[in-house]
């Protein structure tokens, strides 16, 4: 069973398991928050990078996003716990105020990543447009951290699962936002890197400036040195955690290996005649399943106390839409795929989500934590196109795609049996 810090009532508000209620204010700026975060994640991979790259390489559009966006997730990879783990050893002073150890990654990672956006919309050769996807996994992933210790940091247990929902609608909603800002509203490749830059200092910046973000004593700051070595959270002794890593990762490289090359299954395989319309339609079809899920899932998980039926229930729907796409690759099935996958996806973001608060091994590493089940969410990105790629290529093409995708999918799901400490 998994060793949890039992976090006394007697360590730093900083450190303690929250036990107050969070209210709608501070629900709606973390919202907000990761919402700007999420747009500037999705928007480029599904539609600016594609777009860009379709310029720069045409003939080889498919290998070099594939070449892009592994790197970039590579980046991530490092990036997320490593600024998690500098996150939980934060101590800020300015003359005589004290500081919290998250909003100032928050507010950082917010600009310097609207910076690199703004250096990807001069990108002209796929170096520079690696250089610059680069620069903004990193800036992202930091504010990622931050924002993702906020539920653990914040949160009672008996909330997380609601508040998780609010929190992982914005993974869908961000990208319908992104998508309408980029194709309806301004239009180009370079504007629509503007116009997610300054959408996520609008949208990111409030929560940092106007929610309580307890400082950490310096007497309780865990020390820099080894701090690599403090990335590796060892299975023997936090079993849970290592199931849930290991089922948050199956489940995102289905992901990853469903979405990656959406925008080409729908003009090569489905060939609508407007794959950037259809591509739009999908995004909000999905979304709207998400939305009617997520929240109320979240909600039930919270007053039964049980998390894993749910995760259980909501790889089956996504293995069941990813098959429907392998079976009939058409636009009626595509669009009710659509709305199955957001469903499914929406109850595992919000229960799964709070599930891994409830293994986490220590208060004192929260974020770095977090950030190492975070590498769970990237590392598909970086595996995710070396698989996709040759199978769409040289391996069957998108009906094996799909079939791949609904069966790591539901042995993702599956295994979160294993987990003993959460019902």
């Amino acid at each position: 069973m998994t060793t949890v810090d039992p976090t006394p009532a007697s360590l730093p508000a900083a450190l303690a398991e929250p036990t107050v209620p969070v209210r709608r204010g501070w629900i709606a700026l973390l919202f907000a928050a990761n919402l700007g975060v999420w747009m500037a994640f999705f928007t480029p991979i599904q539609v600016l990078l594609p777009q860009q790259l379709g310029q720069i390489a045409p003939a080889n559009k498919e290998t070099m996003l594939a070449v892009v966006t592994g790197i970039g997730a590579l980046a991530a990879v490092i990036a997320n716990p490593l600024a998690g783990a500098l996150s939980d050893r934060t101590c800020l002073r300015i003359g005589r105020r004290e500081f919290g150890r998250r909003h100032v990654w928050t507010l950082g990672g917010a600009l310097l990543a609207a910076l690199a956006l703004m250096l990807l919309a001069q990108a002209q050769t796929v170096l520079a447009v690696v250089v610059g996807w680069v620069a903004a996994q990193v800036c992202l992933n930091a504010m990622l951290a931050s924002l993702t210790a906020a539920v653990p940091d914040r949160v009672p247990v008996v909330q997380r699962g609601g508040v998780s929902g609010w929190v992982g609608i914005p993974q869908a909603l961000g990208l319908v936002l992104g998508v309408v800002l980029v194709t309806a509203v301004f239009t180009g490749t370079a504007a629509g890197y503007l116009a997610i830059a300054v959408a996520i200092l609008l949208l990111a910046v409030p929560f940092a400036l106007r929610t309580t973000d307890d400082p950490l004593p310096r007497t309780h700051q865990p020390a820099l040195r080894g701090l690599v070595r403090t990335m590796w959270v060892s299975p023997r002794q936090h079993p849970d955690f290592g199931w849930a890593w290991i089922t948050r990762f199956l489940v995102q490289l289905g992901n990853a290996l469903g979405t990656l090359y959406l925008l080409y299954f729908l003009t090569d395989e489905v060939r609508v005649a407007d794959p950037e319309g259809g591509l739009l339609v999908l995004i909000l079809v999905y979304t709207a399943g998400l939305m009617a899920t997520t929240v109320v899932a979240g909600r039930l998980s919270d007053r039964s106390g049980k998390r894993k039926v749910y995760v259980i229930a909501s790889g089956v729907v996504i293995a069941l839409a990813a098959l429907l796409l392998a079976i009939a690759p058409t636009w009626p099935v595509a669009v009710v795929a659509a709305l199955l996958l957001g469903a499914g996806y929406g109850v595992y973001l919000s229960v799964d989500a709070a599930l891994i608060t409830q293994v986490l091994p220590r208060a004192t590493d929260r974020a770095k934590d977090l950030g190492v089940i975070n590498i769970a969410n990237s590392a598909p990105q970086v595996l995710g196109p070396a698989i996709s790629a040759p199978i769409v290529v040289y391996l069957g093409g998108y009906p094996t795609l799909y079939a791949t995708t609904a069966a790591v999918t539901l042995l993702g799901s599956v295994l979160v049996l294993k987990i003993r400490s959460v019902p």
